[in-house]
This record gives structure tokens, C-alpha cells and sequence, in this order.
């Protein structure tokens, strides 16, 4: 159950780089991949006697609605591809794959995946991933990150330089 988002075309400057790795079909950078598993898995349930039901669909809906809702990015500009697998292997696929390609959403740019902070966490700053492609209500109501844009995007420059291909 690991999905991958990839973009294949897209406007936001600072994804050129994985833009043209990953143009006509030819993916060669992700730039997010994710994980859907049954409820309590996170807190250290394996989650093995639940049967799995619509957990991938739900949290591609929610990776959908998080770049809807981002005043910079298109969602027609993303494709996925996800691995149905049993739930044991949901941890070490995922683990593999961010080792594997080092997605930028993953390895820099934090916070792509995030839900409203639950109680007593709002205190915590707005994510990176918030700051270059704001758009969530709930975000906005945070902290603001130490970083600025300018700087996050900087960065974003350099990750690519040391883990792209032809960096």
C-alpha cells in the first residue's frame, strides 16, 4: 500500500530539475512517497487483523486535496503509481524507496503529508512545505517556519545538486 507522487510537468520553478527527469513518461525522480496503512499502525499496532478498505484511496484523497488547496501547484501536474502490499512490508517499502531516490518532499521539504496539529501541538512552526506552496487553512494559523522561502528555496537548489541525476 505505498503510493508515490510524481510530477511530470509543472510551473513551480524550483521542480524544473525533476520536471525534466520526468518528462514523457520517463520518471526518474519522485518527489514524494508516502504510505497508507490501517489505523493504529502509527502508534505501534501492526494493524494485521484489520482488513484494509479504503485506507490508500483515503490518503491519496488527502495528498489530492492538499495540493488542490495550494495557491501554487496543479493537481493535473501529478501522477501517482502505488504498490499494493501486505501491511508488514509498508514500513521497509517505503523506507527503500525515500533511501532509494531521496525525494525532495521527503528528504527537505517537510510537511507535504502533515494534518491539522491535534491538541496542544499548534504551537509547532508552519512546515516547509507550507511556506513554498501555501494554501491550507490550518497552516495558517501557525507559527511561522524560521526559514523564509527564499532560503527553503535555496536549498531546495542545492538537494537537487547532490542527489539528482546529472547534478
Amino acid at each position: 500500500m505505498t503510493d508515490s507522487l510524481k510530477i511530470n510537468k509543472g510551473s513551480f520553478p524550483a521542480y524544473d530539475r525533476i520536471v525534466k527527469l520526468n518528462i514523457d513518461g520517463e520518471v526518474q525522480s519522485p518527489i514524494y512517497v508516502g504510505k497508507a496503512v490501517p489505523a493504529g499502525a502509527r502508534k505501534g499496532g501492526l494493524g494485521l487483523d484489520i482488513a484494509p478498505g479504503t485506507v490508500m484511496f483515503r490518503r491519496l484523497a488527502e495528498h489530492a486535496n492538499t495540493i488542490d488547496q495550494s495557491s501554487n501547484l496543479t493537481l493535473s501536474d501529478f501522477f501517482c503509481r502505488y504498490l499494493v502490499v501486505d501491511d508488514i512490508w509498508i514500513p521497509l517499502g517505503e523506507s527503500l524507496l525515500i533511501e532509494s531516490f531521496s525525494p525532495v518532499w521527503n528528504k527537505l521539504i517537510d510537511g507535504f503529508g502533515n494534518h491539522a496539529p491535534g491538541s496542544g501541538r499548534g504551537n509547532q512552526q508552519c512546515s516547509a512545505w507550507d511556506v513554498l506552496h501555501p494554501g491550507r487553512q490550518w497552516a495558517k494559523n501557525l507559527p511561522p517556519n524560521r526559514k523564509s522561502s527564499e532560503a527553503i528555496l535555496k536549498s531546495v537548489s542545492s538537494f537537487f545538486e547532490k542527489h539528482l541525476p546529472g547534478g
